[in-house]
Formats: C-alpha cells, structure tokens, sequence
C-alpha cells in the first residue's frame, strides 16, 4: 500500500473511534450532599462528597447527617476531612437511616462516642483523615485503638499542603473555637474534664482548599467569621473559583457577613452554602424568610442550594454545569 494510501486510512479509523481521554477543561468534579432529608436542606446538614475526575472520593466532615459507615450513599470513600471537632461535624452521633425523622427534627439517636461518625467511617472504608492544627494525633490514636492504621491520620498544617488521590489538600484558617469535648476522650480523664467543664485542646480550627485533577479550586469554609485571609490567601494565592460557605449566624457567620466573604473577599464564580441550622428548604424550594434566602439573596454570584442526595457538576473554572437549578 502506498504511504499516502496508508496516511488517508489510519486518519479515517481514527476520525471513527471515541476519545480515549477529555481534555481537563471537558471533566467535572462531582458534588453530593448527604444531608438529613432527600431533596432538602436541613439544619444539620454539613456532609458534602467531592468526586474527582479520576475517582478519587473525599467525604468532608460526616457530622451527624451521614448514617455511620453503612450508610448506603457513601460508596467508596478515600479522604475524610473534618474541619474542626465539633459534634456536628466530626460526628458525635449520626442518624439511624438516611431520611430519619424529619428535615426539622432528625433522628440522631445513634451514639458515635467515643469514636466519632468520622473515625468509624475511615475504619470501615480504610480512608485517610486529613486534617490540620494539632488534630491528627487524635485520630491517630482513635484509629490504632481499633485496630486501624494510625499512618492514616494525615497532617496538612497552615501554609503546606498534601496531595492524595491526584487532589491537593491545604488547609487555611477558620475564625472558630475547636474544643474537643471529654466525651470524645473517654476514661476517667474525659470525665474528670467532663466534670471540671474543660474541652480538650487540638488546635485552631481549620478551612480547606482543594485542587481537583481539573484544575479547579475548592475553598470549605468550614465554621468561621470574616478573615483577611479570605481575601489575601483563599482568593489572592490560591484562586479559589467554588466555595462552600457556612452562613447559619449564632455559631457561625451570618447571612450578611458571609455574603461579604463570597462577593467582597474570595469572588468566586459561584457558592455552595453551609451550615444553615435552620429548615432552608421545603419541598425542594427556599423557605420564605430563611437566612438561606437572605443568603441567596445577597450573593452576587449563583448559589447553589445543596438539596440532599442531588449531586451537581463543577467545571474548572467554578461554574456548575450539571445538577444546578
């Protein structure tokens, strides 16, 4: 066969065949809430999973929502993250099924003392801990006393990083007390501490920012109040285009504070929000009168209201392609 001949028929069998790999712009990052309640946003809702696309599954804080380990929505679980110990967060009990009780009041009578929901979850799915601040060692030690691998307890501490699973893990600072409460310690010192009304110390809470195999840029507030480092690193330094951004007031920044954070300091292309204790939605729809409406309302970019169970679809630069309303 002539070269020319030969040339014509490999580029028409390749004009036939599929791409064997999209180009990273064309791949997304999956995100799945697993809140208390199908279709809805609860007030104890903080679990979101974060799918690279190369697979790798990060569950970031489990709190109580996440129906312990066998919880059927988890899957595949490589990376846990906990942005601070708080009961809500780190999981100090969970719900006893997905869609236990109801949006306002769940059930979360199944006790994870002293474990944590967090722990017994990296157990069962032999996933990594990432974590900051003096954090680790806890959940080093919790991991060894049941026969898990303390290795698994990864240290990610202010201004370095960590990558597993093709994802970059920094953590950044978080405006919010961080108390590991003696219920967690156990024994005859979480009691005495118990009693004396003393929290143990692990460290200042902590944030996230993520960088997906795509080349997005993820920033978890996790719980804070207004920092200069929301401008100066999460926007300045690491560019973050989606943020998921607490905003229940109380505990917690506000409606109108963390809307100054999303459109004065980090700019991103769009918001997931957080931690709303309250019943943001009903039906699937904004509550008239929520502080996820003021939320959503004050935000110059999209929100993106996580309804439980409804996974959405992020493109590189922070704009949800898939799964939105």
């Amino acid at each position: 066969m002539k070269p020319l001949t030969v040339f014509l028929a490999a580029l028409t069998l390749a004009s036939t065949l599929p791409a064997v790999a999209a180009s990273p712009d064309s791949r997304n990052v999956r995100v799945t809430p697993l809140g208390g309640i199908d279709g809805e946003f609860c007030p104890q809702d903080r679990a979101l999973v974060f799918e690279d696309p190369n697979g790798t599954r990060i569950l970031y804080d489990p709190g109580r929502t996440v129906a312990g380990a066998g919880d059927p929505r988890l899957g595949k679980i490589d990376i846990i993250l906990v942005s601070h110990m708080h009961g809500d967060h780190v999981g100090n009990a969970h719900n006893k099924a997905p869609n236990s009780g109801s949006c306002e009041k769940p059930d979360v009578s199944v006790s994870d003392v002293p474990n944590t929901n967090a722990v017994n979850i990296a157990l069962a799915k032999q996933s990594k801990i990432v974590t900051g601040s003096e954090m680790p060692p806890f959940f080093a030690a919790k991991l060894k006393a049941n026969g898990g691998d303390p290795a698994n307890a990864v240290l990610a501490r202010f201004g370095g990083s960590v990558v597993i699973g093709g994802v970059r893990i920094a953590t950044v600072a978080a405006l919010h007390s961080n108390g590991l409460d003696p219920d967690l310690i156990g024994g005859d010192l979480g009691k005495q501490m118990k009693d004396a009304g003393i929290a143990g110390d692990v460290g200042p809470a902590t944030g996230y920012v993520l960088t997906f195999s795509n080349g997005l840029v993820a920033y978890l507030s996790g719980d804070t109040g207004v920092l200069a480092d929301q401008e100066f690193v999460v926007r300045d330094l690491y560019h973050a285009k989606l943020v998921v951004m607490n905003m229940g007031d109380g505990f917690t920044t506000g409606p109108r504070e963390a809307a100054y954070i999303v459109n004065s300091l980090v700019k991103p292309a769009s918001v997931i929000p957080s931690h709303a204790n309250e019943v943001g939605t009903v039906n699937g729809k904004i509550r008239p009168g929520s502080k996820t409406e003021a939320f959503v309302k004050a935000v110059h970019v999209p929100v993106h209201v996580p309804l439980s169970g409804r996974t959405m679809a992020f493109d590189a630069k922070g704009l949800c392609v898939a799964g939105c309303k």
